[in-house]
């Protein structure tokens, strides 16, 4: 992974953690099995993993 800071991570982890939480929100109204509704699951899937190598970067950071 690319070097970035401790500040850039922390303000991608925020920005991330608000677009999972208004998915998450919308995830509800969607339709099931419709095609929104298994983007969102998607999103929502790869949104997770984002903030979860994030985590994992910022660990580093604190060793």
């Amino acid at each position: 992974m690319s070097s970035f800071t401790f500040e850039e991570l922390i303000e991608a982890k925020k920005s991330l953690d608000s677009t999972l939480s208004k998915c998450e929100k919308a995830f509800v109204k969607l339709k099931e099995n419709s095609p929104q509704h298994t983007l969102m699951i998607r999103r929502i899937n790869a949104l997770r993993i984002s903030v979860d190598l994030i985590e994992r970067e910022l660990l580093k950071f604190s060793v």
